[in-house]
């Protein structure tokens, strides 16, 4: 946007919208610090079922496994490996 895009505006829309400007900017970090908090105390399974759909995540097939997978995966490239 250039100038001109506000040549038409009054000196009140002007201020109005540095405020509002301002405003976003002082609630940015601040909103990020709420985001992140949200985060850090989110329940991993219920943001699953809210992903998902409610279903019981702590029981086989849909429970997560105990492992990472990556013994397996390393189990695959040996066995790839040998051949």
């Amino acid at each position: 946007m250039g100038e001109s895009d506000f040549a038409g505006w009054t000196p009140a829309q002007v201020a109005a919208a540095r405020r509002w400007v301002r405003t976003w900017k002082d609630a940015g970090p601040r909103l990020d610090r709420v985001r992140r908090e949200e985060l850090r105390r989110l329940d991993p399974q219920r943001a699953i079922a809210l992903l998902c759909g409610e279903a019981d995540y702590t029981v086989p097939p849909r429970a997560p496994r105990p492992t990472s997978g990556l013994v397996e995966q390393q189990r695959w490239f040996r066995r790839a490996a040998r051949k």
